[in-house]
């Protein structure tokens, strides 16, 4: 008979790792199946291709995103979480115990906490791999501080609220931003459209698009095309920002959770339950507003004291 833990962990970025120090320090012996290349990224999420985080309290001089994760499960395993470089390509809420699988097997447990984050969306431009973290990078907020960055021309590559909030944002630091619409008009709401007309240090290029990413060490140039005309260019620019979305990792769940528009988890105001009793979740799988490694954090704490109230109730520790 398969054993029965108490509580499982789908991921392994900031939420999950949060989730599972607070879990393995309440004596909940949480299992952690970290995920093996799962969404496209290795275990510990989307800092694991970042390099310079700088926003993270506790770090005044900063620290490299794999660092920071690395940091992350060692204090996990320190207090107690078992930790499995698998990825569970389904579960099974029809019943309780419930069952997470994938090429491991099957485990069951009384809780589970989803935190499988979510997949930045990339175009696939010549040279887009060669300059990821190397200037390209899909998180203004979280990158356009950076040195490299500051008093030197960006590129935005989106046309919706979120590319024109990276827009503004970036504005702070670089010397100009150029924000690379492919169509002929923005998907943006009217307030956000007019802080981007209205900002002089933002240049807009209607039915532009990126075709090449140009650079030796770091991204110095981008090549784009106008999509109408089928003229190009070449613009200097020290950083190109992807600002086209994110793709929430819930395919796994196969409908069992109740899923907003977008593919996000829905969780109840003010707390981390589903709508599945005993299942919880966390970070970025949740949160499509703010996306940052504290906010993560903070929900894996919220789903971990969650979880434990839960399993309390239940009588089930």
């Amino acid at each position: 008979m398969t054993k029965t833990h108490t509580i499982i962990i789908i991921g392994s970025g900031p939420a999950g790792h949060t989730a599972a120090i607070y879990a393995a320090r309440a004596k909940l012996s949480p299992i952690m199946f970290e995920g093996e290349f799962a969404g496209g990224v290795a275990a510990g999420g989307q800092l694991t291709t970042t390099t310079d985080v700088e926003n993270f309290p506790g770090f005044p001089q900063g620290i490299m995103g794999p660092e920071l994760m690395m940091q992350m499960r060692d204090q996990s395993q320190h207090h107690g979480t078992t930790i499995y470089t698998k990825t569970v390509s389904a579960i099974d809420t029809t019943q309780t115990p419930f069952t997470v699988s994938g090429s491991f097997g099957e485990y069951r447990a009384h809780a589970l906490i989803i935190a499988t984050g979510a997949t930045a969306k990339r175009l696939p431009i010549t040279g887009g791999d060669t300059f990821w973290q190397k200037g390209i990078s899909a998180c203004a907020v979280c990158d356009g501080a950076l040195p490299i960055f500051r008093d030197k021309p960006v590129a935005v590559i989106g046309g919706g609220d979120s590319a024109i909030e990276e827009a503004v944002y970036l504005t702070k630091f670089a010397s100009s931003v150029y924000l690379l619409v492919r169509s002929n008009q923005f998907r943006a709401s009217k307030v956000m459209q007019e802080r981007a007309l209205s900002n002089k240090k933002i240049s807009i290029l209607w039915q532009t698009e990126v075709t090449e990413a140009l650079g030796t060490d770091r991204l110095t140039q981008i090549r784009v095309k106008n999509n109408h005309t089928s003229v190009t260019d070449t613009l200097d620019v020290s950083g190109l920002f992807f600002a086209i979305g994110h793709t929430p990792n819930t395919a796994f769940l196969n409908g069992q959770l109740a899923l907003d528009s977008n593919g996000y988890i829905v969780t109840t105001m003010g707390s981390m339950r589903t709508s599945v009793p005993g299942i919880f979740a966390c970070g970025d799988v949740q949160d499509h507003v703010y996306r940052q490694a504290i906010t993560a954090a903070g929900t894996g704490c919220m789903a971990a004291l969650d979880a434990e109230r839960y399993l309390s109730e239940k009588g089930l520790i």
